[in-house]
């Protein structure tokens, strides 16, 4: 029998689960909730860019009629990154329903435990206990990029002295006007301090990332420590996004860093260009555009280079096509697993069972 599921959010990530959903016989879609008014009746089937079947799903933007379809799971990828509290709050309201969640925010739920306060932790887990929910929160980077990769590298060494997880890529492509311009700054005035770069917000956004990767070498972050630097476009250009004027923020490069007694033992960097030509002493993707590396310093040690290529987008376009996969195979484990947060930890081995098309 099908797993009945609803689905929330058909932005970058959900629209790409979304089509998944509808062409997976695993799955029936049962509901479609959507944030934008001018979405609001449109069948989900023409949401997701697809012909598939949807006997009739429309999308809603009340997320209660999600929960008067009785899904046994809900597909969330609403926004979360300039909205985690509402984020959060939406996951209590399905967990608190019954109903087991898989998505892609909010972020800090990847492995919350010291990146979220342990009250929002409390009651979460609480909810989802009383009512048999569990959920599980995922994404590319931070992701399988850099928690599934590194922990399957991991269990081969005998010693590691450092991990580092990177993600490389040109984002001139990448369609989404509020990560590009409100999150990481991207063609605003350099002393203008994007979200991103607000003291504390890196740690937080990548802390899971940190602080799983901790937890699976058995090890304790003592501080995590961030630093950021940027270059200026030369002049003015256009972007997927919009439009970036001479002299804006047009690359970044970032790290955050466990330090354990003294030492930098888990590395998460960013190297975010507009254009190629920016950044030169910065590192290099090993295919054009992007792709993720991971960097294990140990005994063997590793550089392994993940290169995600789509028939139907860019390096972005994979990437994205990536985490929606992720999300979307992780549900029959979910709903079999036992009730609350689940990790990359403790989650089975997810192999892809129902996609091959031979």
């Amino acid at each position: 029998m099908a797993i009945r599921v609803a689905h929330v959010g058909t932005g970058n990530v959900g629209s790409l689960a979304l089509r998944q959903l509808i062409a997976d016989p695993r799955f029936e879609l049962v509901a479609l909730c959507v944030s934008s008014p001018e979405k609001v009746g449109k069948d989900a089937a023409e949401l997701a860019g697809v012909d598939g079947d949807t006997a009739g799903v429309t999308a809603t933007d009340d997320l209660e009629a999600i929960i008067a379809a009785d899904p046994d799971c809900a597909v969330y990828c609403a926004m979360g990154d300039t909205r985690p509290i509402e984020a959060y709050d939406d996951c209590l309201r399905l967990l608190g329903a019954g109903i087991d969640v898989v998505g892609s925010a909010p972020g800090s739920l990847q492995y919350p435990w010291g990146v979220m306060p342990d009250k929002a932790i409390t009651k979460l887990e609480t909810i989802a206990d009383k009512n048999e929910a569990s959920i599980f929160i995922t994404g590319v980077d931070p992701g399988f990029a850099n928690d599934l990769i590194p922990f399957a590298l991991a269990g081969t060494c005998q010693q590691i002295e450092q991990i580092r997880c990177m993600e490389i890529a040109d984002y001139a492509t990448y369609d989404g006007a509020t990560v590009m311009f409100e999150v990481m700054g991207f063609g605003r005035p350099m002393d203008e301090t994007p979200m991103l770069f607000v003291p504390g917000v890196l740690g937080l956004a990548w802390g899971t990332t940190i602080r799983q990767l901790a937890a699976g070498l058995g090890v304790t972050v003592d501080e995590i420590v961030e630093r950021y630097e940027e270059q200026a476009a030369p002049e003015a250009f256009e972007i997927a996004s919009g439009h970036v004027a001479a002299g804006t923020r047009a690359a970044v490069r970032f790290e955050i860093v466990g330090m354990v007694s003294g030492r930098p033992a888990i590395v998460v960097e960013h190297v975010t260009r507009l254009r190629e030509d920016l950044g030169e002493s910065w590192a290099r993707p090993a295919q054009p555009g992007g792709c993720y590396r991971v960097e294990i310093v140990g005994e063997p040690s590793y550089r392994v280079d993940i290169c995600p290529t789509s028939a139907h987008g860019d390096h972005n376009h994979a990437a994205i096509v990536a985490a929606a996969g992720r999300i979307v195979n992780a549900i029959p484990a979910v709903i079999d697993g036992p009730s609350g947060i689940r990790t990359t930890l403790d989650l089975p081995l997810v192999t892809g069972t129902g996609t091959y098309i031979g």
